[in-house]
């Protein structure tokens, strides 16, 4: 079954990647050295992991979990290295399978242990064999049709061969069962356009307007939504819907240059003229993941709500910026910035030193109260990235 989710993470990366260049993409070249540093690091973790199991400290259910964690991270790591060509909107299916299958096969033989893992040009599954692990997923979804989490995988896999139709079927299986997965619904849209000839009006933007109001900050929905306007010729809403994506992302990326070149492009089809130099510059805010203890995960439902906050670390204790999400959402990226202020003022951008705190809140208020989980980072940069916020304590 790992290797199911190796092949889904794959594809979800890969379809991310293009998302965010609906009109031009661009990378700089991969570094091999960079790569083997990562497949390092995480290997000395995942025999950490082996090795809590083994003594009997790490439950089977909390390892397989954190394993497909660690798996996850490696693969973003990894994604955010491989180079691609500039492609049309219309080739996001062609680019989306030359990104995510070499990586799936990257992955898989990392977690087999094969030395030749690095090497430059690691060996990929062929159709047969990609062919035959989607058969036995379907199969194992078929004595198991309250499995979320497959039918998504078995969506995304789909999505990235090219078969639209079927990746529809998984993912309204999936909608079914978790309605309130904003990621899942953008998945599902963008699936469902690809079905009806790369075409967003109907179906594929009401998808993607409930995956807004679940989270409007998913990167993936506001570029669907972005190129929704932009296909009716809404040039306006295009540019204002990939703006909101600009503080999302690392304002020096070669995301945050390609989104802004989107947009500069959207606003001149619209005739308003270059934007004001004050909104493309907009503070990045702090951003960052957060997980839940492997140790804690039994005392959370997937309903829990969870709340992120960003504070001063000296200063007024009133949050700068608050984001809320799902317990089922974990581990959550997170971005919070000064559009999500809560008072005039009392922005992230405003004070130099931040602490993000992260909350599972049992009754669903933003209080804190005895049996709720949380969890800080410590002192960030007010625009610092990759900030890690685990969630470890109970609050007494």
């Amino acid at each position: 079954m790992t290797l199911f989710w190796l092949v889904a993470a794959a594809a979800a990366a890969a379809v991310l990647f293009v998302v965010l260049r609906p009109l031009v993409a661009r990378r700089g070249a991969a570094r091999l050295s960079r790569r083997e540093a990562n497949i390092a690091i995480y290997r000395d973790e995942l025999r950490s992991l082996d090795a809590d199991l083994a003594a009997g400290t790490l439950a089977r259910e909390d390892y397989e979990r954190s394993r497909l964690e660690l798996e996850a991270r490696l693969l973003e790591d990894v994604a955010a290295e491989e180079p691609a060509a500039t492609r049309p909107a219309g080739q996001r299916a062609a680019l989306a399978v030359g990104v995510g299958l070499p990586l799936a096969a990257l992955i898989v033989y990392l977690v087999a242990g094969n030395p030749g893992a690095l090497a430059p040009h690691p060996a990929m599954p062929d159709a047969a064999q990609i062919e035959a692990m989607l058969t036995r997923l379907a199969a194992k979804l078929e004595e198991n049709p309250g499995d979320v989490e497959g039918w998504k995988l078995l969506g995304r896999s789909y999505t990235v061969l090219g078969r639209y139709p079927q990746a529809v079927a998984a993912y309204a299986k999936a909608a079914e069962r978790a309605p309130r997965d904003a990621q899942l619904l953008a998945d599902f849209a963008d699936a469902l356009a690809m079905a009806h000839g790369q075409r967003l009006a109907g179906e594929p933007e009401r998808l993607i307007e409930r995956a807004l109001e679940i989270d409007g900050n998913n990167l993936k929905a506001l570029a669907l939504a972005g190129s929704a306007a932009y296909e009716r010729q809404d040039y306006a809403r295009a540019a204002q819907l990939w703006g909101r994506m600009l503080p999302l992302v690392p304002a020096e990326s070669e995301d945050a240059r390609s989104i802004s070149e989107n947009v500069e492009e959207a606003r001149k089809l619209a005739g308003i003229g270059a934007a004001p130099a004050k909104a493309a510059k907009a503070h990045p805010g702090v951003r960052g993941t957060v997980r839940l203890a492997p140790a804690l995960r039994k005392q959370v439902n997937a309903d829990d709500i969870v709340f992120v906050f960003a504070r001063a670390a000296e200063g007024p204790a009133m949050p700068l910026a608050v984001l809320r999400a799902r317990a089922a959402d974990l581990p959550l990226q997170f971005a919070l910035n000064d559009s999500m202020a809560m008072a005039q003022g009392m922005t992230v951008s405003a004070h130099p030193r931040i602490v993000v705190t992260a909350r599972v809140s049992k009754s669903g208020s933003a209080k804190p109260a005895p049996g709720d989980l949380q969890g800080a980072s410590g002192p960030v940069a007010n625009d610092a990235s990759g900030v890690a916020v685990t969630i470890d304590s109970v609050v007494r």
